[in-house]
């Protein structure tokens, strides 16, 4: 096919008007091309994120027991109500882990770095979509055409997926992977679901995908009786109901001097060297005061007050949120320290020191994005041409229900223009699936 056939494929192909609910990007002929060393790094990196968040929910529990580790369980549920803590302590589920998991990774000149984290992702019908519609262009898209749908397929074979209000934007494309996997799949349907539009007698003995945040259960329908039918084992929800594998705190309490030799216990060498290579460093932005003797490691500074006073170049780190909140998905807390004068980033500085009682801040090392060159499509010329950006990457990786085996069903990448830091869905952006190359 030539560019201008692609780009008629595609269009051809785009779903009903509203699967991809105000979502604009510019179209590409070419899906994005990852040589064979990112893509070994990223398929390397499935179970190793997967025996980091088994690690992760051991360690949460492990710190309600052992008081020399107890502040890790009351950081990670800083400000979250009571009941919100109970449900996460459930006995329940106290080892049930999701079922997907979708790292944001940065692509570097030495790899990828691992910006987030998350275990409710959106994008999966967007990538499913995207792979299918390339695959059938002749593209070897990473995970094959239907790696997407079989990967959800595999890792939730029974359940109907229930949509929140907060999170309505995603339905069609939810709608969209449904639709596939009934048409692959026999036994009973599964369906898209809305809270407002059922009873509880309707859930009882349902497997259920959860498509909304614990932050938001107060705005969730049903919610009361949903989350009581769960405790009483009449309803299966997936991710479990755990609030703290939901915060960005994770990432920066792999690189805590006093969990070193947790996180080296819990974790094979290889996982634990390959997380150390692609996690950038980070800290807890926490008030309270050091002793004297003491630094920030990494830092060298002795206070957050230094940290207002840093120049340019050694501002180039990132705040954001932990999680629990409105502010904690797309990029609506990021504070990028070089982008801003001195003062706005004192001010960004305070206000995530004040933010610590109720939701946590977190900084990191700010991990620059490499330049590359990609093909777009030009309306104007009905030609491509060829655009200087920077991308982001989100491999997901599913495990199968009753398995520990992670299976990457696809990546998509997020392809921004190049004077943007905060990379993440747009209109100026080219959304694509990943192919070896």
């Amino acid at each position: 096919m030539s560019p201008s056939e692609r780009i008629a494929h595609l269009r051809q192909a785009f779903p009903e008007e509203g699967m991809f609910r105000d979502k604009e990007w510019v179209l590409s002929p070419e899906a994005f091309a990852l040589d064979a060393g990112t893509v070994a790094l990223i398929e390397s990196l499935g179970p190793a994120l997967r025996a980091f968040q088994r690690a992760c929910n051991r360690l949460y529990f492990e710190s309600l027991e052992k008081p020399a580790i107890a502040w890790v369980a009351r950081l990670l549920d800083q400000g979250k109500p009571e009941h919100i803590i109970a449900l996460s302590r459930q006995q329940r589920w106290r080892d049930e882990l999701p079922g997907v998991l979708r790292p944001d990774l940065v692509l570097t000149e030495n790899g990828v770095c691992i910006s987030e984290l998350d275990s409710l992702p959106g994008g999966i019908g967007l990538t499913g979509w995207l792979n299918e519609t390339y695959a059938a262009m002749g593209q070897s898209v990473i995970g094959g055409a239907d790696g997407m749908i079989e990967g959800f397929a595999s890792a939730f074979p029974n359940h109907d997926i229930l949509i929140s209000r907060e999170s309505g934007d995603y339905q069609p494309e939810m709608e969209w992977l449904i639709g596939r996997i009934n048409e692959r799949h026999g036994g009973l349907p599964r369906s898209v679901m809305n809270p407002w539009n059922l009873t509880p007698h309707e859930l009882i003995g349902s497997s259920i995908y959860r498509f909304f945040e614990l932050f938001d259960l107060a705005n969730v329908d049903l919610a009361d009786e949903m989350l009581k039918m769960a405790q009483e084992g009449d309803l299966d929800f997936s991710p479990p109901l755990k609030a703290f594998l939901e915060e960005k705190l994770w990432l920066v309490l792999f690189w805590s001097p006093q969990l070193q030799d947790f996180w080296r216990s819990a974790l094979n060498t290889e996982h634990f060297n390959l997380l150390q290579r692609c996690i950038p460093q980070g800290w807890v932005v926490d008030p309270a005061p050091l002793p004297p003797f003491a630094v920030y490691p990494g830092l060298n500074i002795q206070s957050w007050q230094e940290a207002k006073r840093f120049g340019g170049r050694q501002r180039e780190l990132v705040l954001k949120i932990s999680g629990f909140s409105e502010l904690g998905w797309g990029s609506r807390s990021v504070s990028i320290g070089h982008d801003l004068s001195q003062e706005q980033w004192a001010a960004a500085l305070d206000e995530a020191l004040a933010s610590f009682p109720s939701n946590p801040y977190v900084m990191q090392r700010f991990q620059r994005a490499k330049l590359v060159n990609h093909p777009a499509w030009d309306e104007q010329s009905r030609s491509t041409v060829m655009i200087k950006s920077r991308t982001r990457l989100c491999p997901y990786y599913f495990v199968p229900k009753d398995s520990e085996e992670t299976r990457l069903g696809g990546v998509l990448a997020t392809v921004c223009p190049a004077d943007k830091k905060i990379l993440h869905g747009m209109k100026d952006a080219m959304m694509l699936p990943c192919v070896a190359g």
